[in-house]
């Protein structure tokens, strides 16, 4: 008998909504998440421009929040869930992506987690299962703060099915890394897949329900998350068991998921089941026997996700990985942010979508604002030509812009502005 189900549906623009609706309820949603709690929509931002694969797609979006109204979810009860990251901006990434959209039309709330939230200890939060970290109190030795509001609340996490150069594919519990750390989360990448396994702990204390829907309409391949090359494949995956549909999602890329270290450890630990031979599939099971022989993030890793690899896990980890942990941290993000936002996205991302964007789920974001679909999709795709809306010198604009914003943001400056304000509010 299998311990753990991952519902897998084929999928297409015109009857996208029909299957995001019946790809949660074959993965059991409506047991998992109870209608009583608030439900967070922690929504995915890889990249704050668009690239195919990277973020969760409006249509994502949208058709989990569909699935939800017509299934008796409140309105009032539901809303959009972003973190920060001093690399990512989200409330570009948002608009870029056409998330807001979704949430201004479904007229819900949409909440940012740095902004005005009340965050709590850990052990306020966890009390002893703290003590069962791997890696935490060892990364943290005072202990880290988690987002108060998310105790008691349902979390459903809208991730896509893509690579990542630190944990080789990255999915649903990865997706819970940047709403439960503070924007020191970085401390974590030499224990990544430990850290993982950690906040897994952590979410099946504090939250009512757990539920992860992931999109492989694009599919991301190389060193993700963000300078991947997109593929077309047309899937959508469904579960409560975040093991199980980071296991099947690596499986249908081309990897072993008990050889990926954050689905081992935590299939031994009993928090999920990583083993394809235990989960059942239900839905389309021809999908699920495809592979995709994804070469992975290794093999053509960018000159920014090298240089992380040696400063994490490599020679130069002696001489510089420390000062990621003093004030001398901001390099990195500004490095970052030139790399990724003012070189690799302006000069080469938009031959690498060329091909993906003329599909009809480039049409479909491409004509996203205009298009008002049936109960099943979008029957019609409109004829606009899919173009990038940023790129070139429009795209390099915008990363100065980005990298002001992560230098005034970067947390080792703003701790020690709000020491200074505290200085001078008590004299």
């Amino acid at each position: 008998m299998a311990s753990s189900k991952v519902a897998l549906l084929r999928t297409s623009p015109r009857t996208v909504i029909e299957d995001y609706h019946r790809v949660m309820n074959l993965g059991g949603y409506q047991a998992a998440l109870p209608k009583s709690a608030d439900t967070a929509l922690k929504i995915n931002i890889s990249w704050h421009f668009f690239y195919p694969g990277s973020s969760t797609p409006p249509w994502q979006l949208d058709g989990v929040v569909r699935a939800m109204l017509r299934d008796g979810y409140a309105r009032e009860r539901i809303h959009g869930c972003h973190n920060r990251t001093v690399v990512i901006d989200a409330h570009l990434g948002e608009r870029e992506n056409k998330q807001i959209d979704v949430i201004r039309a479904h007229v819900l709330r949409n909440i940012h987690l740095y902004e005005g939230e009340e965050w709590i200890h850990i052990r306020d939060a966890v009390g002893s299962l703290a003590d069962e970290f791997l890696v935490l109190n060892q990364v943290y030795p005072d202990g880290f703060s988690i987002p108060k509001r998310f105790i008691g609340e349902n979390i459903l996490h809208l991730p896509t099915v893509k690579t990542h150069v630190f944990t080789t594919t990255t999915g649903a519990m990865k997706n819970a890394f940047g709403g439960l750390l503070n924007e020191r989360r970085h401390w974590t990448h030499p224990v990544i897949h430990q850290t993982l396994v950690d906040l897994l702990m952590v979410q099946k204390k504090i939250h009512s329900g757990i539920f992860a829907v992931m999109d492989g309409t694009f599919a991301g391949d190389g060193p993700g998350p963000r300078c991947m090359i997109p593929h077309v494949k047309n899937v959508l995956l469904a579960s409560a068991d975040q093991v199980a549909i980071d296991a099947v999602a690596a499986k249908l890329m081309g990897f072993d998921p008990m050889s990926i270290d954050f689905i081992r450890i935590a299939h031994e630990r009993g928090l999920g089941c990583g083993d394809p031979r235990e989960i059942e599939i239900v839905g389309d099971e021809a999908a699920a026997r495809e592979r995709w022989n994804f070469v992975g993030p290794f093999e053509r890793m960018t000159f920014a996700s090298r240089m992380q690899h040696l400063i994490y896990w490599g020679p130069l980890k002696k001489p510089i990985e420390w000062s990621l942990k003093t004030v001398l941290a901001p390099w990195a993000y500004l490095a970052s942010v030139a790399y990724h936002d003012s070189f690799w996205y302006p000069f080469v991302a938009k031959s690498r979508m060329k091909e993906v964007l003329a599909s009809d789920w480039g049409r479909l974001f491409a004509s996203w604002e205009k298009l008002t679909p049936d109960e099943r999709g979008f029957p019609n795709l409109g004829d606009v030509t899919p173009e990038l809306q940023r790129s070139g010198f429009s795209a390099f604009a915008t990363s100065l812009g980005v990298l002001l914003t992560c230098l005034s943001e970067a947390p080792e400056f703003a701790a020690r502005k709000r020491t200074r304000e505290l200085g001078s509010g008590a004299s």
